[in-house]
């Protein structure tokens, strides 16, 4: 299992290593302490989510409020999405700027974000399968939205997408300058403050 990680901070590209053979293939899709090594402390799984989607939908741009937000470890069981990551975090270093990878039943990559992270992607074929593993249960009134069609993001959605399908809670959702001026974003600072309170209380734990 390879990490890499993306042009945004706090978030990785994760390969599996795929054991395939005339019965099929074999892998490790998570590996809570291969995790744990690139970002500092393990990951409180507390919810797993499954989306199935048709050629064209667009899912997000979501994020939730911190603390304690939600982490997201993500990948596509079968079909393909291109899954994005965007920097949400007001006085960020790339705030405002995304990065992608391409999830699907072949290369079988995972993408994690960290708290605080907008996320989305856009099914590239029918019965696009997506899970999620999440650090914390749904909960409405902490859970927000960004326009991912907002020309400041700008979004570069394939060719092979189609036709985008978007939810009308989504394109109703506010631009993201409308969403840091309301407020409504969460800042880089506390973020970093809360990834240092979770690698502070792994070691803690540890240290017993």
């Amino acid at each position: 299992m390879q990490f890499r990680e993306l042009s945004i901070p706090d978030s990785y590209e994760i390969t599996p290593k795929q054991f395939g053979d005339d019965r099929g293939v074999f892998l490790e899709w998570y590996r809570f302490d291969k995790l744990e090594a690139e970002i500092g402390h393990s990951i409180d799984l507390a919810q797993a989510n499954t989306s199935v989607s048709k050629r064209g939908v667009v899912r997000g741009i979501h994020f939730a409020d911190i603390p304690p937000s939600q982490a997201k470890y993500v990948t596509a069981t079968h079909g393909a999405v291109l899954d994005f990551v965007i920097d949400i975090r007001v006085g960020s270093p790339t705030f405002g700027q995304w990065d992608s990878v391409l999830l699907d039943d072949k290369d079988r990559k995972g993408i994690y974000l960290a708290e605080g992270l907008g996320h989305a992607f856009v099914a590239l074929t029918d019965d696009a399968t997506v899970s999620y593993l999440v650090t914390s249960t749904f909960a409405a009134e902490r859970e927000h939205g960004i326009n991912p069609l907002d020309e400041e993001v700008a979004l570069v959605f394939p060719e092979e997408a189609g036709e985008l399908l978007l939810s009308p809670k989504d394109t109703d959702a506010p631009s993201l300058s409308e969403a840091a001026a309301s407020g409504l974003l969460p800042t880089w600072d506390e973020a970093r403050a809360f990834y240092a309170s979770l690698t502070q209380k792994a070691q803690n734990e540890k240290g017993r």
